[in-house]
């Protein structure tokens, strides 16, 4: 068993690492500045030229096939920088990405979505929550009928991640109510010039999801992507691509946070000595030490069972409930050792409470992470003890 990098793998790290401190930490008092405004924290032509600025170094499209332009990392390498870009909250991703399922896309498709998206000139956006169909995807309500050669689209999807800067979005509506999601669900490459529209959501975090409303939206037929009533295992591929890679960049953010909290206990000063020489700080800290360390075992084991071709969707559920339960507890720690400053906007700690309270809801809520696991135990689909039991 060994837990060291390869040279490469260390090098690749590495610049992230430094890409992170050189080019994204310095731009962090602006975007405070300009959230505090009211304003998106970058550009998209400053996000344009990060990405290209990244690009010119090889970094695009860290889990796209080499085939299609990008890197092919493996998932242990995606989650090891996931990490390393967590330890900042500037509003950054590297380029060259297209959403998993866009691959299903066929020879036409590929030409008009995938490979657009993949160069960055295209938008999507994946619709399938609704205001009654969240955690239960399979209650959605979006319907989709034939009309001759067309299909016509109506019906609500909400908290849609990227749906009011999307050009398009692959929505999924019910094509076949009485077998709902098993066969009755189908997947739609749909342009917004076709007649959607999108309502930013305002949230208590500095991004804005959309609801994207549909009113007799027309389609061809050749915009259902993969085969009509196959929608709902499309979604739930999207779901559960990469729910390692939330947690993981958690695992930054935290390391970031953690060593904020260490220096301030050491340099803050009350009654005479350092924060550092009170019990109670010296147990926040190493909690939260033990706990970076623990969830970053989670992460990198789930990522290793995707690379190995295993099922790994209950390692990822416990990777992800452990991930958000403990990045909230951390970042309410480092809080309150930073004291009033800490609640502040002065520093970027409230703003990380805010965003990390989000890991606990999206892609899945603690409650369905719990779910899942239990039912894995439960049932003996899984051992106690996992592939080393």
């Amino acid at each position: 068993m060994d837990f060291s990098l390869s040279d490469e793998e260390r090098q690749i790290r590495d610049w992230v690492r430094t890409f992170v401190q050189r080019e994204l930490v310095p731009l962090e008092q602006e975007v405070l500045r300009r959230e505090r405004a009211h304003q998106p924290g970058l550009t998209d032509d400053e996000l344009t030229e990060l990405r290209l600025k990244a690009k010119k170094s090889g970094f695009w499209g860290v889990q796209t096939p080499p085939e299609y332009g990008g890197m092919g990392l493996s998932a242990v390498m995606t989650a090891l920088l996931e990490a390393e870009l967590g330890r900042t909250f500037v509003p950054f991703s590297f380029g060259g990405a297209a959403d998993n399922i866009l691959f299903h896309a066929n020879d036409e498709q590929k030409e008009r979505y995938l490979l657009p998206t993949i160069e960055g000139k295209r938008k999507s956006c994946f619709a399938i929550t609704e205001p009654g169909a969240g955690s239960d995807a399979k209650a959605i309500r979006t319907t989709a009928r034939r009309d001759g050669s067309d299909w016509v689209i109506n019906g609500e999807k909400t908290f849609i991640t990227g749906g009011n800067e999307a050009d398009f979005a692959m929505v999924f509506a019910v094509t076949d109510p009485e077998k709902g999601a098993n066969g009755g669900v189908t997947c739609f490459l749909v342009d917004r010039d076709m007649g959607w529209r999108s309502e930013y959501i305002d949230t208590m975090g500095e991004w804005g999801p959309a609801s994207l409303i549909f009113e007799d939206v027309r389609v061809p037929e050749g915009q259902v992507l993969g085969e009509v009533g196959q929608g709902f295992a499309l979604a739930m591929q999207w779901i559960g691509r990469g729910r390692y890679l939330l947690p993981a960049r958690a695992i930054g953010a935290c390391e970031r946070l953690l060593s904020m909290a260490i220096e301030h206990a050491n340099t803050r000063e009350t009654f005479g000595a350092p924060l550092a020489e009170r019990q109670a700080i010296q147990w926040m800290i190493a909690d939260s030490g033990v706990e970076i360390e623990a969830l970053r075992w989670l992460v990198l084991h789930a990522a290793w069972q995707v690379d190995k071709g295993m099922d790994s969707r209950h390692a990822q559920s416990m990777a992800k409930l452990y991930g958000g339960q403990k990045a909230n507890e951390i970042v309410d720690r480092v809080l309150q050792i930073h004291g009033g400053m800490g609640y502040t906007r002065e520093l970027p700690i409230e703003r990380w409470y805010r965003e990390l309270r989000l890991l606990r809801i999206y892609e899945g809520t603690d409650e369905i992470q719990r779910r899942t696991i239990a039912r894995n135990l439960l049932k003996g689909h899984v051992k106690v003890g996992g592939v080393l039991g």
